[in-house]
C-alpha cells in the first residue's frame, strides 16, 4: 500500500512538471524559408554587439578598461607613504604657478568692474603677480576674494592620511598699516 502511494504521487509529479513545461498554446506552423519572398526571409544575424561586449571583457581582464574616480576622496589604490610625484616632483615652473602659498604675501586687492576681483601678491622672487579666482600657484587653487573684509582664500591639498578631506583652506589676510607710520 505504502509502495503504491509512493508511485502514484511520483507520477502526478511528473504529470505535473510535464504540464507545466509545455506552452499553453500549440506554436503555429512557419513557412519554410523557401517559399517565402527573398525580401520577407530574415536577416543573418548581426553579432557585433557580441563582439564589443567580448572585447570590453577582455579589455577588463587585461586591466586596460578600468578607471577610478575619487570623488575628492583620497585614492585607496595609492600608497599612503609614496610622495604624490604629480605635484611634488620635478622642477617648479617659473613665476607664481611655482610658489608655495607660504612664500607668497598678499598686498592688495583690486576691483575690476569686468571680472571681478583681483588678488595682487608679491612673490618670493620679490615681483608682483595678479591673481583671479581659479588661478593657481603651485599647491593650491585661489577660491576666493573678499575686497570688503581684505582677504582671500586657497584651497590647498593635502597629503595626510590621518585627515578626512584631502584639503585644507588658508585665508591670507591684507596687513593694514598702523596710521603713526609713514609709507
Amino acid at each position: 500500500m505504502k509502495r503504491r502511494a509512493t508511485l502514484l504521487v511520483a507520477t502526478a509529479g511528473l504529470i505535473l512538471a510535464a504540464a507545466v513545461s509545455a506552452p499553453a498554446f500549440p506554436l503555429a506552423q512557419e513557412a519554410p524559408a523557401a517559399k517565402q519572398a527573398p525580401e520577407e526571409q530574415p536577416a543573418a544575424h548581426d553579432d557585433s554587439a557580441v563582439r564589443e561586449i567580448l572585447r570590453q571583457q577582455e579589455e577588463l581582464l587585461r586591466g586596460q578598461a578600468f578607471s577610478y574616480d575619487p570623488q575628492d576622496r583620497r585614492d585607496p589604490f595609492r600608497s599612503l607613504f609614496a610622495p604624490d610625484k604629480s605635484t611634488r616632483g620635478g622642477p617648479r615652473p617659473p613665476g607664481v604657478a611655482g610658489m608655495l602659498v607660504g612664500e607668497i604675501d598678499l598686498t592688495g586687492i583690486v576691483e575690476d568692474t569686468e571680472t571681478g576681483h583681483l588678488a595682487f601678491f608679491v612673490g618670493s622672487d620679490n615681483k608682483g603677480y595678479f591673481l583671479r579666482v581659479g588661478e593657481r600657484v603651485f599647491d593650491a587653487t585661489l577660491i576666493a576674494i573678499d575686497g570688503k573684509e581684505g582677504s582671500v582664500t586657497f584651497r590647498q591639498e593635502v597629503d595626510d592620511p590621518r585627515q578626512i578631506k584631502p584639503y585644507r583652506d588658508v585665508v591670507r589676510r591684507l596687513t593694514p598699516l598702523d596710521e603713526g607710520s609713514n609709507p
